[in-house]
């Protein structure tokens, strides 16, 4: 059952006419009609399906203007990064007995970095923290002797782009309160991070397959994209409710 305030969304007029971004974050905003800071999400679909096997793409992105969001990394290192943890930010910082409280369940974390000699006591937990999606990982620069650089890239709002097996990737490119400013060079460093993946796999075709711009309660529009410009080729009323 949609809401009154979705359904006065519904309400809204389509229009067949493109526009450029810059036009369209002004509207987005505009559907923000909730009481809290809805976030700016982007949405698309990749062509993972190709004749030599399934491509999957998992990176991260440093965001440029943040992501509006505090989030709470813990640190696995010996007492020599202790301090270097801490001073870079660190909300949880330890070595066994961090494990301990992993293998306890106590999971107050959103994003977990560790040394590499500590990661051999810590692939033992894989069956805990996999499913989390907490399992560090060199690739995504959460298995590092750099703990002060990956903490603080983290705090400053590193995000991870992953498909689905569908091909399907999410991520928030800000709030409402953000300027257009700040949403606009998060696009553009996601769209950059996924040109270099591109540019890393062998794609046949066109890497992105569709794209939409929404807010958190508020109405998708799909667009196309083009050079770093994405175009309103139409409203998608499916999404939300």
């Amino acid at each position: 059952m949609k809401s009154k305030r979705f359904k006065n969304l519904l309400k809204i007029e389509k229009s067949s006419e493109s526009k450029s971004i810059n036009e369209l974050l002004p509207e987005i905003k505009k559907n923000c009609t909730t009481k809290f800071d809805e976030s700016i999400d982007l949405s698309l679909q990749i062509n993972n399906k190709q004749k030599k096997g399934e491509i999957n793409i998992r990176t991260v992105v440093n965001m440029p203007a943040g992501t509006g969001k505090k989030i709470k990394v813990a640190v696995l290192c010996d007492d020599s990064k202790k301090d270097s943890a801490e001073k870079a930010g660190a909300d949880l910082v330890g070595a066994d007995d961090l494990i301990e409280k992993i293998k306890a369940g106590e999971l107050n974390f959103e994003k977990l970095i560790c040394t590499p000699k500590m990661m051999i006591s810590l692939s033992k937990l894989g069956k805990i923290l996999g499913p989390k999606g907490l399992m560090p990982n060199p690739k995504l620069g959460t298995v590092t002797e750099n703990i002060e650089e990956a903490v603080k890239n983290a705090k400053a709002g590193q995000v991870e782009i992953k498909n689905d097996k569908d091909g399907n990737i999410g991520v928030s490119l800000g709030k409402k309160s953000f300027s257009d400013d700040k949403i606009l060079s998060n696009f553009n460093a996601v769209i950059d991070a996924l040109e270099k993946e591109k540019s890393n796999n062998t794609f046949k075709g066109e890497m992105i397959k569709s794209i939409y711009l929404t807010s958190t309660m508020g109405i998708s529009y799909k667009f196309k994209l083009n050079k770093h410009k994405i175009f309103t080729s139409q409203i998608d009323l499916r999404h939300r409710n």
